[in-house]
């Protein structure tokens, strides 16, 4: 289905589409443009997570002509679909799409499987051999990124479809590990419940994957809810892992154990992997900085502090380089929070990649080991299931950017695709029901009651 260029972006705009891989960038904003490379992520960057694995294999087809209708929208001269080379049953499926659709300009890109593979930034490295700058888009390298989600809702919005459901993992100590599609707004607890529950009375619960997913107390899986850019529910034992401990260090206690044990190995800065694609970033440094300051000092935006600026928090440094068991990463979001407003001083300098960074690439396998998570690595999710609710909560902030003003009011019966909430500026998203029922709240979030429905 061939649609212009301006109408793809005001469809895109208004399904709501937006990043599905990661923050939720409006993806209207994000494809206005021109650029040289447009690079599908499909690597699936955390591991423990099937999300994309099984749109790839399901709906490879879609994916192909979503790829095509971006690629002609942002006149790309080269279209890559970045796949993990281990990823042997994706890699054919998509192939073999591409070669049904005749789609001779879209290739495959096989990347290593290493970590943090699926980054954008390192996508960019690895297809394109250019470093985006440090506190940069992939857009000063001439590419643009967009996950394989966020494809797949491209091309239903070329035929007028809203976002208005999600794939996700469920996976970790649930009965039955599953990639779900739900409705935008089900409840956690409801995704958990339709794989079988918790295996555990006491647990913890990761939305995202487990290096860079937010931890929360399992009480709480009641209260929280899908989102266009929620990519996973992982079910984690309450204590005795490594996730579960760093949840509970105070950054007190992270900067008292910075100045007692960093030994200033370097092993953090070694590993870390935007300094090996090009951007001066020390996280030894930094820890040395904070380690000689008191926790309550006002904080200045020096060389070397602005360098957390600048960090991706892939979490590398504090799960599986530093020997002494400390938190850069933590310490890092600390400094990024403290120096809010302060825009990072890109120093002048040429971006050289280090020359080690093939051999300091580390495969998920080690780092699931090192945070005592293997099983759950090794528990490979295949199987799928679509749930509906009666109930959802979604909220009107839920991306990047200003949050969707609501145009229901309680009361009111929707029908599942309706807009619900306008866009609050050009950075921001339209918001559409997702099941048919009644408005029974309407403000920052906005509940529908299936079975409250006149």
């Amino acid at each position: 289905m061939e649609v212009a260029a301006t109408s793809l972006l005001e469809n895109i705009f208004k399904a709501g589409v937006v990043g599905a891989g990661g923050a939720g960038f409006p993806t209207h904003v994000k494809l206005d443009c021109k650029v040289e490379y447009l690079l599908v992520n499909a690597a699936e960057c955390e591991p423990l997570l099937s999300t994309d694995k099984y749109i790839m294999n399901a709906h490879a087809d879609e994916v192909i002509e979503g790829v095509r209708a971006i690629a002609e929208l942002v006149s790309a001269r080269e279209s890559y679909i970045a796949i993990k080379s281990v990823n042997e049953r994706e890699t054919r499926s998509v192939g073999d799409a591409i070669r049904r659709a005749g789609a001779d300009g879209v290739k495959i890109f096989p990347l290593d499987n290493y970590y943090p593979a699926g980054d954008e930034q390192m996508i960019v490295f690895d297809i394109t051999k250019k470093t985006v700058p440090p506190s940069g888009i992939p857009l000063e390298t001439g590419a643009v990124v967009s996950n394989v989600a966020t494809v797949l809702n491209v091309r239903d919005a070329a035929r007028g479809l809203p976002v208005t459901h999600k794939f996700l993992t469920v996976t970790g100590e649930v009965v039955y590990p599953k990639v779900l599609r739900v409705p935008i707004g089900a409840s956690f607890k409801t995704c958990v419940d339709a794989c079988g529950g918790s295996k555990l009375a006491k647990f913890k619960i990761i939305d995202g994957g487990p290096m860079m997913g937010a931890v929360s107390d399992g009480e709480d899986i009641g209260e929280k809810y899908v989102t266009k850019t929620t990519s996973g529910i992982i079910v984690i034992p309450d204590s005795g892992n490594f996730i579960a401990r760093l949840h509970e260090l105070a950054v007190p206690k992270m900067l008292n154990r910075a100045k007692s044990a960093c030994i200033q190995c370097t092993f953090c800065s070694d590993l870390c992997p935007r300094r090996l694609a090009g951007h001066k970033i020390r996280p030894h440094m930094v820890m040395r900085q904070m380690a000689a300051m008191n926790f309550d000092e006002t904080m200045n935006a020096s060389d070397i502090l602005q360098e957390a600026l600048i960090c991706c928090e892939c979490g590398v440094c504090e799960t599986f380089a530093c020997p002494m068991g400390l938190s850069p990463r933590q310490v890092n979001k600390y400094v990024k929070k403290q120096l809010a407003g302060t825009r990072y001083a890109r120093p002048d300098m040429p971006l050289e990649p280090h020359p080690m960074r093939e051999y300091r690439k580390i495969a998920p396998r080690k780092i699931m080991a090192r945070m005592g998570l293997l099983n759950m690595y090794e528990n490979k999710v295949t199987d799928f299931e679509e749930i509906t609710p009666e109930t959802v909560r979604i909220p009107v902030k839920q991306h990047i950017g200003a949050p969707a003003n609501p145009i229901v009011k309680v009361g009111d019966y929707v029908t599942r695709g309706q807009l619900i909430a306008e866009s609050g500026g050009k950075v921001s998203a339209n918001i559409h029901a997702s099941i048919d029922g009644a408005v029974s709240e309407a403000g920052s979030f906005i509940a529908i009651n299936a079975a409250g429905a006149a």
